[in-house]
Order: C-alpha cells, then structure tokens, then sequence
C-alpha cells in the first residue's frame, strides 16, 4: 500500500448550484515536500465548515485512487463531448490520494502505519452539496452513494510526518463495523 499524493487547500471561494459563493477547501492540491501531521489535520490545510468536515475525528481525509477512473468516466458523460479534462490527485477533496486499500478493506479502529506517524480510521465521508460543484456534474453525490466509493476520515494518532512515495501498513482494529456498512446506513438514514 503506498501513499500517491498528498494534498492540501486553503479555503477558497467555490462557486455552487444557483450562483451561490460558499468557501471550501474541496480543491486540494498535491504538495510534493514532507508535511507535518498534527492532531488537526495537515500543515497547510484548511476546512471552511468545521461542523462537517475538519476537527479531530476528521483530520485527514483518505480515498483510493482506484477510483479515479470511474469518476473520470462520469464527469466525461456528464459533459458535453470533448471533456478530457483529467482528475488531479485531490480531486476528491482528499489529503491522501491512496494505492491499495479500498473502503471495503477497511474498519473503524483500523491503523494506518506510515514511517513517521499513525492514523487511525474514524468514519467514512459522507459527501455535501460541494463535490456536485468540484465534479461539476450534479449527481456526483447521488452516485457517490450509490457507489459506496467514498474514503474515508482519519484522527492523528501518533503526529509526525508525511510525504507522497511512502508505503503504509494497515493494522486491524477491532473490526466492529465496516466503512460501507456504516455509510450505507448514515448515507441512507
């Protein structure tokens, strides 16, 4: 299992259904230096909503990059012919775009074990009116359900550091619940 890339935003205007402006920090960049991981997330990053996304149970946000290729897929039909725009890592909105471990891999309590730091899975991402606008089609939400495809949040651990490159292990927790049993049941409720 490898990290691809790490990734990080500030909060930036982002414009959404109706014409309306809302502040996010969706549009994640990859960083190519070693970033410090504390209790709140990566140095560098920022949440605009901290009710939903950001804190300690939510610090950094995880998604395979498996699935590029499907959300790649989607956005091309749902734009007019000709859309070749490719996804850049963080697309998602992620931190941590990574090889090898798909949510139906993982439970809540599961460790990811990187050279310099730990962290530990918390909960899957439940996604907002905010991905329709970056994937700039208005289902994307709807399909990210429908799908079941979509990563999961991590709490710091052990704080250190992280860098795009490096290998991970994961560490069973009490495996209790499952990321797509919990966002099957949260996503429908």
């Amino acid at each position: 299992m490898q990290l691809i890339s790490l990734n990080t935003a500030t909060a930036q205007p982002l414009e959404v259904a109706g014409g309306k402006t809302v502040l996010s920090g969706i549009r994640k960049q990859a960083q190519t230096e070693r970033l410090a991981v504390q209790a709140l997330g990566l140095a560098g990053d920022e949440q605009a909503d901290l009710s939903v996304h950001g804190g300690i149970s939510k610090a950094v946000y995880a998604y395979p990059v498996e699935h590029y290729a499907f959300w790649q897929t989607l956005r091309g039909q749902a734009k007019a012919a000709g859309w070749n725009e490719a996804l850049p890592h963080g697309a998602m909105g992620e931190n941590l775009t990574l090889a090898g471990l798909l949510e139906s891999q993982v439970w809540i309590g599961d460790v990811l074990k990187f050279p310099d730091c730990e962290l530990m899975v918390s909960e899957p991402r439940f996604p907002c009116f905010k991905f329709n606008a970056v994937m700039g089609f208005n289902q994307a939400v709807k399909m990210m359900g429908q799908s079941g495809w979509c990563g999961f949040y991590l709490s710091v651990q052990t704080p250190g550091t992280l860098q795009a490159g490096e290998a991970f292990e994961l560490i069973a927790g009490p495996r209790e619940m499952s990321i797509p049993e919990l966002f099957r049941v949260k996503f429908r409720a």
